[in-house]
């Protein structure tokens, strides 16, 4: 048995072994209650005694996350919001009627003022929820104004926004509720719009930004029941720029994602599945003029790899009020575009999958990865249009059996009247209604979508591949070569337990894969850096040739604009010496029939070993029209 408690903003946790509900157990918390100085009630069992618990870390396999043992995991999350504001941004924050449909969450998260924590958690694992996504702001990290107001949790008041937030991880996770940690806005306000958190880096600079992923990472690093990074909320326009995904300039998401997930996987903590929502909004929202929500459709294109592979997970939000090219707004902003709920399930499921699910339902890709739906939401008071768009919702979540997260859990009633999209409504007295009640259409809807549990069991392993692209900055995601093992030039690197399958002409692609063999590199070796020719067999005749030595194998290479500067091998943890075959890029694709691993770099000619095969080395002419390309990519037989 562990229990845990707070002491200001120290945590202490105490393990004992007992048998849960004996008198011996009482006795012995009582008497550890007043050896500690605390009440013991403040004694809450932890997530350990109960088997239903769930804890990290987490990991992916292809289209599923799966636990430690390699058991799938399908995260059934809700959205417990407030810490990431619930203001609208005039006005007092403590006036109930500034915040969101008069939902005051005092910089907390949302109905503590109305019925005790343990309350609230344990009406989460009624509804069979397994995990929260836990919203939060920027300035909430240094926020020092105490919060107030939390009538039904007392010991809460005076403590300052991010020890409420510690309190809830804590509560969460001791319930047996995994936590993702989710970076929804910059200031406390509530999102979204144009509103100052249209970005990550909105109101702040990426690094800040960083660092604070960095700080929030570590600091629950040892609680187990924290599983997930989710980046950034809802990444789209402000008033005069767009985020786009690859171009390399500061409103690069996919480049400041890799960041973010890279330095919390590498220094903070290496154990959290790292979450990264599509954009959601890009373009001016009229009728003369581009715009589209792109959300995870860029992916075909350009991927994510990240430091550690197995823990990406993408993420997208679906509304009925919104559309695939519809802002969601009536009015100003508006256009006549479709929204979701206006159109047939069928041209709605062919959407959807085309902005998001086709990650997740297409295999043995660079972009294959698990898809977590993390928002999407109904209210009791909805039209039969959008009840209609729900039921199919509901339909597609089971049908493409994807992870998914409502939005939101708490919501405020009283009469049962007021803001009416929460699945546990609190009235000022604590009285609670329940979407899950014989009077709220959407019981059953919730129902079997909470009872279907999709792949169960051993998820068998898969082949990975990764994507690498240093058109605007390094792509080097090897935690154990050297950072920059070639000095001035444009480097790419497969993470450690990939290795260097495919290269692109130009445009300076790479693919990295696992197939055949994971984990190639032989432990407690270094990585090699080869900038001059030593071969024995001539395999490209009159071509510079830069190849690994017997018992190597590629991970990497660098260039000067389009041009080879150097290979990166490593040794391997096998013998390493097959026969070779040479594959040109230089006037056509040289990529197996099959298209495994998919298009890395889109609009270039590309060469690509097969699966049962390792790169040994590439190679490339200075001469006339040729510009030290990377022409020829040498293959050996694993």
């Amino acid at each position: 048995m562990q229990n845990t408690l707070f002491d200001g903003s120290r945590r202490t946790t105490v393990r004992v072994r007992l048998t849960r509900g004996s008198a011996r157990a009482a006795v012995v918390l009582a008497l550890l209650a007043g050896a500690l100085g605390v009440p013991a009630e403040h004694l809450t069992p932890a997530a350990q005694a109960d088997p239903a618990a769930l804890r990290g870390p987490l990991s992916t396999v292809g289209r599923y996350i799966v636990d430690a043992n390699g058991q799938r995991v399908k995260l059934k999350s809700g959205n417990w919001h407030g810490s990431s504001g619930t203001w609208q941004g005039n006005g007092s924050d403590e006036e109930d009627a500034n915040n969101f449909a008069q939902e005051n969450g005092h910089r907390a998260p949302l109905g503590l003022d109305r019925v005790p924590m343990g309350q609230l958690i344990a009406d989460f694992r009624a509804l069979g929820f397994n995990s929260i996504r836990l919203p939060f702001s920027n300035e909430m990290i240094g926020d020092a104004r105490p919060v107030r107001g939390l009538t039904a949790n007392p010991g809460l008041n005076g403590l300052t926004p991010l020890e409420v937030f510690d309190r809830a991880v804590a509560a969460l996770t001791d319930a047996g509720l995994a936590v993702i940690l989710n970076n929804h806005t910059t200031a406390t306000r509530w999102c979204c719009a144009v509103d100052g958190s249209e970005r990550w880096n909105s109101g702040q600079s990426t690094e800040k930004w960083i660092e604070d992923w960095a700080f929030l990472a570590a600091r629950y690093r040892s609680n187990s029941g924290v599983v997930g990074a989710d980046l950034r909320n809802e990444v789209r326009r402000d008033t005069l720029d767009n985020p786009n995904w690859g171009l390399g300039d500061k409103h690069d998401w996919a480049a400041a994602a890799e960041r973010a997930g890279n330095r919390i996987l590498a220094d903070a903590n290496p154990n959290l599945l790292i979450m990264i929502e599509g954009i959601n909004w890009s373009g001016i929202p009229t009728d003369l003029t581009w715009h589209d929500r792109p959300i995870l459709k860029p992916l075909k294109d350009l991927s994510a790899t990240l430091v550690r592979s197995h823990k990406l997970v993408y993420a997208a939000h679906f509304y009925g009020y919104i559309g695939p090219k519809h802002t969601g707004a009536s009015g100003w902003g508006e256009t006549h575009d479709a929204r979701f709920r206006e159109l047939a399930r069928g041209e709605l499921f062919a959407a959807m999958d085309a902005l998001a699910g086709y990650a997740a339902t297409t295999p043995d890709r660079h972009f294959t990865a698990p898809v977590w739906i993390s928002e999407f939401g109904i209210g009791k008071d909805a039209t039969a249009q959008d009840r209609a768009w729900f039921a199919n919702m509901v339909d597609f979540l089971i049908e493409r059996d994807l992870d998914f997260a409502y939005w939101p859990v708490v919501g405020f009633q009283h009469g049962d009247q007021g803001n009416q999209w929460g699945l546990v409504r609190y009235d000022t007295d604590g009285a609670v209604r329940r979407a899950v009640d014989a009077d709220d259409w959407r019981a059953p809807h919730i129902q079997r979508l909470l009872a279907h549990d999709g792949t169960t069991g051993p998820v068998a392993p898969v082949r990975t591949w990764s994507m690498l692209s240093a058109r605007h900055a390094d792509d080097n995601a090897s935690l154990r070569a050297a950072s920059d093992w070639d000095a001035g030039a444009r480097k790419l690197a497969c993470p450690d337990d990939q290795r260097l399958i495919g290269i692109s002409s130009r445009g300076q692609g790479g693919l990295c894969t696992d197939a055949t063999h994971a984990a190639l590199w032989q432990p407690d070796t270094r990585a090699t850096v080869v900038k001059q020719e030593l071969v024995t067999t001539d395999w490209a005749r009159g071509f510079t040739k830069y190849q690994c030595a017997d018992g190597q194998f590629m991970i990497g290479y660098s260039l000067r604009g389009d041009s080879v500067s150097a290979v990166l091998c490593a040794p391997g943890r096998i013998p390493l010496a097959g026969a070779g075959r040479t594959l040109w890029d230089d006037r056509g694709d040289t990529r197996p029939a099959s298209g495994e691993g998919g298009d890395y770099a889109t609009g270039y000619y590309k060469a690509q070993c097969d699966a049962n095969e390792y790169a040994a080395g590439i190679g490339f002419s200075r001469g006339i029209l040729r510009g030290g390309h990377p022409d020829a990519l040498y293959c050996r037989a694993l």
